[in-house]
């Protein structure tokens, strides 16, 4: 086994190693050569080559992901750096374990006229959770043990990214057989987040309230033990709302919360609005719900989070800084029910809900609503399912999804930049069959992600064609804007074939309703290699179906 000569970079591999970071994305270049060294020599890490960093920095996001524990991205100097930025806001904001190890040149040879070379210390600094900036030398090595046992234990702890920048100074591909350092290894902490803050108010309050609601943002499957959804269910003042993203699935839950809120007038929206919100999980994609609460607030909205919690309806009262479990085991116990009709009330308005949807589907020609109405009915139990940012969540929350698939999507920031590229780094480390759909645009913009040897045979895209952005179609004014279709929709005429016979792809292209049910017949089977189906739909027809959906299930 052979190690980089320098010692910094024997610092960072042998902490990384130690507390279990074996999963290295590294870009080319020649400044990060000791890390690469390091990295690659060791039979303790597996190592990726991905040549775009924009793309590196999602694919290590998705297998951070799925491991539920820290992944590196390795760079070289200069601009490289600034491509893994959304990437890291992504896993700031969904709390994702991402390392960034950066090289850089020592300080002495920062802003004198040298090239690939930009001020990299703090970089992300609006949007990490640690940033440790090492030195190089001897006289430096315990405190850049220090900040690198630091930065890596705060991934590890608080799940989200850290950055550390390494210089080196040249000579940087000479090798030693044995290490020169063995850094000092403090490992993380486990953390335990009892519930500490006295539940007598906010158990009054809740006790006494006839309409509480349970609303679940973007959680990783089984974020929540089932005992406590039924515990929850049996009030019949509580209505759990889930979204695509929840990972949360009983038959007294109401998803598709557009479907059930957004034909309610004034009256409706009164009769709904909770006493008491309680809030879990991450990002809400629902615009509508999110209107609904801030314009009908509730008495109380309280969050659980162990991390943060965002005042998203303008009415937070409270963070309970814990888990959800450990929240619930402590919260549920001493709640009471009250007569109510609030569970009953609308549950049979989803009902209602549900029939005219059925109706809809049956009756709406070929579009977008059609094809992820048939897409969704056609997924296999048991797979991972990512989505694209824009119109295909958006679609997601109005179909029905088996509790078997769990679901992903880049909720953090809500980018299309980086969908494809985490599909991926999350379809290499899940092990489970993947199905990622994702629209035209999003395609296109990530289209370096299939530029790597790391994916897996039995993963499938479905790319939904419309020939531009057709999400900005149903948004209020946008289409009479002026050059709406070249600054807005951004029409095209592109297919992502070409793309397929460049990176060994098998393509599949349909563009009616009976091609696609005959092309899913096959599409999820078994294959030698991965498949990709584009289905192409009418953009002119795409808006009228969606709007006139939400009238017609009134």
């Amino acid at each position: 086994m052979k190690f980089s000569d320098k010692p910094l970079s024997q610092t960072v591999t042998q902490l990384c190693l130690a507390k279990g970071i074996d999963h290295i994305v590294i870009s080319p270049g020649s400044r990060n050569a000791p890390l690469t060294i390091g990295f690659t020599e060791h039979p303790g890490f597996t190592c990726y080559s991905i040549v775009d960093e924009r793309c590196a920095a999602f694919v290590a996001l998705g297998m951070a992901q799925q491991l539920k524990r820290p992944v590196a991205v390795v760079c070289t100097s200069g601009s490289a750096l600034l491509n893994y930025y959304p990437a890291v806001a992504e896993a700031f904001y969904s709390d994702i374990p991402l390392v960034v190890l950066s090289a850089d040149r020592p300080s002495a040879l920062l802003e004198i006229g040298d090239g690939q070379t930009i001020r990299q210390k703090d970089v992300f600094a609006n949007h990490i959770l640690y940033s440790a900036n090492c030195e190089e030398g001897a006289a430096h090595q315990i405190a850049n043990e220090t900040l690198i046992n630091v930065a890596l234990n705060t991934a590890i702890e608080l799940q989200g990214p850290v950055h550390i920048n390494v210089p080196f100074s040249e000579p940087l591909y000479h090798t030693v057989d044995d290490l020169v350092v063995r850094p000092q290894h403090v490992p993380a902490r486990k953390h335990h987040v009892p519930v500490t803050e006295d539940l007598s108010l906010f158990l009054k309050h809740w006790n006494k309230a006839e309409r509480k609601m349970i609303l679940l943002g973007a959680m990783p499957p089984h974020s929540i033990d089932s005992k406590w959804f039924d515990a929850l269910v049996n009030d019949p003042g509580v209505v759990v709302f889930t979204e695509a993203t929840s990972n949360a699935h009983h038959p007294a839950f109401f998803p598709s919360i557009d479907q059930l809120i957004a034909p309610l007038d004034a009256e409706g929206f009164d009769a709904l609005r909770p006493q008491v919100l309680l809030t879990f999980g991450g990002m809400i994609v629902s615009k509508k719900v999110k209107a609904f609460l801030r314009n009908f607030k509730p008495e109380f909205h309280w969050h659980v989070d162990t991390k943060r919690a965002y005042d998203t309806y303008f009415k937070l009262d409270h963070h309970f800084k814990t888990t959800a479990n450990s929240f619930l085991q402590t919260f549920l116990p001493r709640a009471q029910s009250v007569k109510s009709t609030y569970q009953s009330h609308w549950d049979i308005i989803q009902q209602q809900r549900r029939t005219k949807h059925t109706e809809y589907v049956a009756s709406v020609p070929f579009s977008d609503f059609k094809v992820f109405s048939i897409v969704f009915r056609r997924l296999p139990k048991g797979i991972h399912l990512q989505l694209s940012n824009s119109a295909t969540i958006r679609y997601a929350q109005l179909f029905d999804i088996h509790p078997s698939i769990e679901v992903f999507c880049n909720r953090g920031t809500s980018g299309i930049d980086g969908s494809t590229s985490t599909a991926i780094g999350a379809a290499i480390t899940s092990g489970i069959p993947t199905v990622y759909i994702t629209g035209d645009l999003s395609f296109f913009y990530d289209s370096n992600a299939l530029w790597n040897q790391y994916i897996p045979k039995d993963f499938k895209i479905i790319v939904v064609n419309n020939g531009g952005g057709g999400i900005f179609r149903i948004l209020p004014g946008a289409k009479e804007a002026e050059n709406f279709g070249t600054f807005f929709e951004t029409k095209h005429t592109l297919t992502a074939k070409p793309l397929c016979e460049l990176f060994g792809f098998e393509y599949t292209a349909v563009r009616d309703t009976a091609a696609l049910e005959g092309a899913l017949g096959s599409f999820f089977t078994a294959s030698e290699g991965p498949i990709l189906l584009e289905i192409f739909t009418p953009s002119e027809v795409n808006d009228t179906v969606l709007l006139d959906y939400f009238k017609y299930i009134k």
